[in-house]
């Protein structure tokens, strides 16, 4: 089969031909239909992460936001069989530590990351395996394309656990999402669909006319001199109830928590780049003064995509509306290339392998 392999942090991805995979005894095959090009792609070809421990090897297939049809399955597999269609969490869990059978799988205590780790290739290929596939391969709703589930890859489903499940948003909150990428831009359409009032801030013009299109109340374009925590303040009348930064760096990272109202809460959902290295400082006095939350969110559990699905089955929610450009295997170095100079908008979709 055809895969986008990683042969030199930051250069292009090799297309080569490699076995296709077989499927554990506990695992499927799918035939790979579409996949998202996320940041964390982007993280993963530049080499990041080794600050964490957390570097992808040389010689990994890349690609971690799968949907597809279900090729071939392992013999002790009950769930699924040849020909469902199914989505695929990045952050697979084996289905018995005491975090899978509590409902957060997405945090699994000997979990795997597809597409970031030598024992689960990715899906920047025709085909992927998925281990432990009844606990993780989520069916899809004849609804929801494929191009729409590879959308809701690890952007959308993150931001949902962050807003529904970590930050327990509630009707009426101010959400502040600093960074309109795929990542802030699920954000927002969440945001408004769960009854938030949402502010959306961005150094560009053009995400913010995007994320106004998928709800944003406000906007605020930061650039050189523009207090983000005190323009969002003017805003919100006082401040956000929750803030997300989906970007990660240091200054979004510091404006988010600065920008909260009394007892707001912080969502960190953006990852570090090499500027920071996993350390941001954070004015932690004020922290404690004001009773401010800070959580983080990852994925999310696959026993709970079930609550997506429904909203997005109803029209609640419309992923697909981010996806802004749909390309071909051979595409894809150029595309994560461009997530240097923040010249991608919304979510780029793999469709032709």
């Amino acid at each position: 089969m055809r895969a986008a392999v990683l042969e030199a942090y930051g250069e292009e991805l090799a297309i080569e031909d490699v076995d296709s995979p077989e499927p554990d005894p506990h695992g499927v095959v799918v035939d790979v239909e579409a996949c998202g090009i996320c940041r964390s792609d982007w993280h993963a070809w530049r080499g990041h992460g080794e600050w964490a421990d957390d570097r992808v090897p040389i010689g990994q297939i890349l690609g971690h936001e799968p949907a597809g049809t279900v090729a071939r399955v392992g013999d002790r597999v009950s769930r699924f069989e040849p020909g469902d269609r199914v989505a695929i969490p990045f952050n697979l869990g084996e289905g018995s530590c005491p975090q899978c059978r509590n409902g957060h799988g997405n945090v699994c205590e000997d979990g795997y990351a597809l597409g970031f780790e030598e024992t689960v290739p990715g899906a920047f290929a025709e085909q992927v395996g998925v281990p432990h596939a009844d606990f993780n391969a989520v069916a899809l709703p004849d609804a929801v394309s494929t191009v729409e589930a590879a959308a809701l890859g690890c952007r959308y489903v993150t931001a949902f656990h962050a807003l529904a499940h970590r930050a327990d948003l509630e009707a009426g909150d101010w959400v502040a999402v600093h960074g309109c990428g795929g990542l802030g831009l699920a954000a927002v359409q969440i945001a408004s669909a769960l009854g938030a009032t949402v502010a959306a801030v961005d150094v560009r013009e053009a995400p913010l006319e995007l994320a106004t299109e998928l709800g944003a109340d406000a906007t605020v374009e930061a650039g050189d001199g523009v207090d983000v925590p005190a323009e969002l303040e003017a805003v919100t009348d006082g401040g956000a109830h929750v803030s997300v930064d989906a970007l990660g760096r240091a200054e979004t990272c510091r404006n988010s928590v600065d920008c909260l109202r009394t007892r707001g809460t912080h969502v960190q959902v953006g990852l570090t780049t090499d500027a920071e290295r996993g350390e941001i400082p954070l004015p932690m006095d004020e922290v404690t003064r004001w009773d401010v939350t800070i959580v983080g969110s990852r994925g999310m559990p696959p026993s709970r995509y079930d609550e997506l699905l429904r909203m997005i089955d109803s029209g609640r929610l419309e992923p697909g509306a981010l996806v802004t450009r749909e390309v071909a295997l051979e595409d894809v170095s150029e595309r994560l290339a461009a997530m240097s100079g923040y010249e991608t908008r919304g979510i780029e979709v793999v469709t032709e392998f």
